[in-house]
């Protein structure tokens, strides 16, 4: 009987329309959902949208043809190149880094593991602009590989090696640590069977491993790119602001806003602004296919055990 009784609640609950759950769930009076609904959307218009708006309003002031202007401008075009160049290095060596990092985190014991997790979480800690100057004091003129590198006539500060490096040190966290949690939490039953079957690592990788995480890595790659083309503190301090060469998108920005050109300031911070929102929309895309997978998932497994 408890176990009839169990299965009916199940199903009426899952059956159930998703409001009617909502109203199950919840119990604060309105005022309160409505207190806190209205103090949410006043913080978003006031710090969110407001801004957002003001960049695209500030980059579209003086007409279309000014905002083209200053976005095909030649010191605008590179810029974005460069851009483009450094997430396009740093992010591949970030996901192999984060796909390896939380493989050996999340799958084996090892010691010093959790030195690693610590060396990970570095960045998150550590200034932007400190990051920049360890590299300044690595190969710097006076650093201490800046000799041998004027000997060898390598240039790293003040050239695009100096800046994916600087990149890669902000960056490299993001991916790890979203994989990390995720995999811990699947454990290693699955690719111990695999194992168990015949199966070879890579192919225990890509088809036991890659489809259960492929969700955490999407998400950890689009923010580790979105880092990298918004990264300013690192980047200044490596990059040497030279035009055309050396300034990404962000420090193009700070250069045509401190030369007063804030309709070429705008209009190259509103590409960074797309980027964005771009950005967040594959975000809640993500997000709601994990939730629709997950709730999915437990649905039916709650079912069973109900039925059970």
């Amino acid at each position: 009987m408890a176990a009839v009784a169990n299965n009916r609640i199940t199903h009426r609950w899952f059956s159930s329309p998703d409001a009617s759950r909502r109203r199950i769930a919840t119990s604060e009076p309105f005022w309160v959902r409505a207190l806190l609904i209205t103090l949410a959307l006043t913080f978003f218009g006031l710090f969110l949208l407001m801004p957002l708006a003001a960049v695209f309003a500030e980059a579209l002031k003086k007409g279309w043809s000014a905002y083209a202007a200053g976005v095909v401008n030649a010191d605008a075009l590179s810029a974005i190149k460069l851009t483009l160049l450094v997430a396009g290095i740093a992010v591949p060596l970030n996901l192999v880094f984060g796909v390896a990092a939380a493989w050996a985190i999340a799958k084996f014991e090892f010691r010093g593991k959790q030195f690693l997790i610590t060396l990970i979480d570095l960045p998150f800690s550590v200034s932007p602009v400190v990051s920049g100057l360890i590299y300044v004091l690595l190969f710097g003129a006076q650093g201490w590989f800046g000799p041998l590198l004027a000997d060898s006539d390598v240039k790293i500060l003040f050239a695009v090696p100096g800046i994916v490096l600087a990149t890669l040190f902000v960056t490299f966290p993001f991916i790890a640590r979203e994989l990390i949690p995720l995999m811990q939490a699947q454990g290693s039953d699955e690719e111990e069977a695999a194992v168990v079957l015949g199966a070879s690592g890579w192919t225990t990788f890509r088809q036991v491993t890659l489809p259960n995480i492929k969700w955490g890595l999407l998400y950890g790659v689009i923010l580790c790119n979105a880092r990298a083309m918004g990264e300013f503190g690192a980047v200044s301090v490596v990059s040497g602001h030279i035009r055309g060469e050396t300034n990404t998108m962000p420090l193009q920005v700070e250069i045509l806003y401190n030369e007063y050109n804030f309709v070429a300031a705008f209009a190259v911070a509103s590409l960074l602004a797309l980027l964005a929102l771009l950005t967040l929309g594959i975000k809640s895309f993500i997000e709601w296919r994990v939730g629709q997978s997950g709730n999915s998932g437990s649905q039916q497994t709650f079912i069973e055990r109900g039925q059970s």
